[in-house]
């Protein structure tokens, strides 16, 4: 079978990627770079199935690439300070990106098209968890806004192609994912606390730190993806992926500082506009249709995590 993966540098699509290749499929990865790293492929780049274009997505001649099983859009910046940065581009890779992708798919006859979307197109959510029936409560032109309402585009473009086309399609919600391959600057939470605290500076809280998040496992998320675009008869399905096992961000922060020994100070800063109070997946579908949940606990995946920054950055 064939995988084409977008965004495939990225922290998500190279373990997505490294997962299709050690089953033995051939995976066709695009990264421009822009966020993702080249390090995080270069093994990857080793293997006779794995073929890699340096290109941006919004300019990428998909004549290029024969017809394929599987094409998972994963192009995007993911992180708050990634997507604050290139606002601009998070938008058009979530719109014309996308729809370049769906119009391949249509064009050549390829089979199923999974769409990487985020749990930000819930905003800060009045309800809790967030159940895939939940509409969201989004700012639409907040600092955010270029990430949750380039996501929220991204899927009704993406379910206008399947009703009109009758294209194959699933849709990813995926919740804050954390591991191997993240960028040590990358401005996520998990990231940021690890630095900070293997080499002794403050750790770094916006708000009160009362604010909740799940932590999903990379290499659960990574068989989430999987199983989402090979089972069968899924199509039209909109399916959140991440952890029920929800932490305080002051949680999170003293679990870090333990494990590293750490003599960082944990101070505190303003909350930034927009910022969500809470964050934790309904898993109902997951769990029923996927017959997924996450198998990593928390401290195990983060002790995994600090032994990756230790190795690569410190």
């Amino acid at each position: 079978m064939k995988i084409l993966v977008t965004g495939a540098a990225g922290f998500i699509g190279s373990h997505l990627c490294k997962l299709f290749l050690k089953r033995k499929y051939e995976v066709f990865g695009i990264d421009n770079f822009i966020t993702g790293s080249e390090k995080n492929i270069e093994e990857l780049k080793q293997l006779n199935n794995f073929h890699f274009f340096s290109d941006d997505i919004q300019k990428f001649d998909f004549s290029e690439l024969p017809s394929t099983d599987i094409a998972y859009h994963l192009a995007s910046p993911a992180s708050p300070i990634q997507y604050k940065k290139y606002p601009i581009e998070t938008l058009l890779t979530n719109s014309q990106g996308t729809y370049r992708v769906l119009e391949y798919m249509k064009k050549s006859e390829s089979k199923i098209f999974v769409l990487a979307s985020t749990s930000e197109v819930y905003g800060d959510p009045l309800i809790h968890p967030q159940k895939e029936t939940y509409f969201g409560n989004v700012n639409p032109n907040g600092v955010r806004s270029c990430y949750d309402e380039g996501k929220r585009f991204s899927e009704s473009l993406t379910m206008s192609y399947f009703r009109k086309y009758n294209i194959d399609i699933r849709i990813a919600r995926i919740f804050n994912t954390y591991g191997p391959n993240m960028e040590k600057d990358d401005g996520r939470v998990v990231s940021n606390f690890i630095m900070q605290a293997l080499t002794n500076k403050n750790i770094t809280i916006y708000g009160n730190g009362t604010q909740t998040r799940s932590f999903c496992y990379v290499s659960d998320m990574a068989e989430g993806l999987f199983r989402l675009g090979t089972i069968d008869n899924l199509a039209g399905q909109v399916i959140n992926l991440g952890s029920t096992y929800e932490k305080s961000i002051n949680e999170l922060a003293n679990i870090i500082k333990n494990i590293t020994k750490s003599s960082s100070k944990i101070i505190k800063f303003n909350i930034e506009e927009d910022d969500p109070k809470k964050r934790r997946p309904d898993l109902s579908k997951a769990k029923t249709l996927l017959k997924w949940e996450t198998k990593v606990l928390l401290k195990q995946g983060l002790n995994k995590t600090i032994d990756y920054f230790k190795k690569m950055f410190v």
